[in-house]
């Protein structure tokens, strides 16, 4: 019982992520890039929304002033990254070591900013998760849409062939530069969008809510693809897959609390979760692969001895 009741918590909150975990997948998949930009991106999100309604800014405006403070955080790693020529994995770490400092100075040096929802008219809350659960399908639902519809037009196809073969799109005239760019602010908006999202939901913001944030978005996507890509393999197909591994990884996530386990160990347990994820198509191809292969090879030494 206690696990039901704790369910539609699990999954408005796993929805939340699983928006996060799109923004993560445009990362990694799409431009393949691991970013870690994002620990820190999402708490830039819910910092600037947490303060800006916190002083009687309309939430609408205050979602989408996030969502612009996110995409600048991406443009800051992609300019490391293309203009500077830092690794793409140390430009995110550098950008999240400034966002420390910025969401920080966002919270006015506090650690953390509270959000009243009985004197705002938020989007959701977990006060009421039936509600919260059909604005975050809604926001999902509208995000997919809108990139599936940009990564049909001329520089979201070129974008996705910049991820898939830099050197061959330099070769077609491409800008692979900006393009990275592109895809780092529109991923990095995205996840600021959810921490948006995320301190309405929870009623604050706090400087410590993106820790750990890039190893949930990777679990969601490795569940999500895991299931979605055998079902119908395309890019809206396993968008919604992710966003649905956000909320299997949220309903295991309070399944395990519910059992007993420290919350101590939860970090291990996320990192443990997309270890085995990212082992499985290694396993699969070396060990199994291989097994099945040695009966063709007993047959053709066989064959050379004359015994066959």
């Amino acid at each position: 019982m206690a696990f039901l009741n704790a369910l539609p918590g699990a999954v408005a909150e796993g929805l939340i992520w699983g928006l996060m975990a799109i923004g993560v997948y445009i990362s990694y998949k799409v431009l393949d890039i691991a970013d870690l930009t994002v620990d820190g991106s999402i708490c830039t999100g819910a910092c600037v929304c947490a303060m800006l309604i916190g002083g009687g800014c309309p939430v609408i405006l205050a979602v989408i002033v996030s969502f612009l403070a996110g995409v600048l955080t991406g443009v800051v790693t992609g300019l490391f990254h293309t203009a500077l020529g830092i690794p793409s994995i140390l430009a995110g770490i550098l950008t999240q070591l400034i966002l420390y400092s910025v969401n920080l100075t966002i919270l006015g040096g506090k650690s953390l900013a509270t959000i009243d929802p009985r004197t705002n008219n938020l989007l959701l809350n977990m006060s009421n998760n039936t509600l919260a659960i059909v604005v975050m399908v809604a926001i999902a639902a509208a995000i997919i849409v809108g990139l599936w519809l940009f990564f049909y037009t001329e520089i979201g196809l070129t974008l996705k062939a910049t991820g898939d073969n830099p050197d061959m799109s330099r070769a077609q005239g491409v800008d692979v530069s900006r393009n990275k760019v592109i895809g780092l602010a529109i991923s990095n908006g995205i996840v600021a969008l959810a921490g948006a999202l995320l301190a309405q939901y929870k009623g604050s913001a706090n400087i410590n809510d993106g820790r750990g944030a890039i190893v949930i978005g990777l679990a969601a996507i490795f569940i999500g693809l895991s299931v979605s890509l055998k079902i119908k393999p395309n890019f809206v197909v396993s968008l919604i897959g992710v966003v649905g591994g956000g909320v299997i990884y949220y309903i295991v996530y309070n399944f395990v609390i519910l059992l007993g386990l420290k919350t101590d160990f939860l970090k291990m347990l996320s990192a443990i979760i997309v270890a085995i994820f990212l082992a499985v198509p290694y396993l699969k191809t070396t060990y199994f692969k291989n097994k099945k292969a040695e009966p063709l090879i007993t047959t053709v030494q066989s064959g050379g001895d004359g015994n066959a």
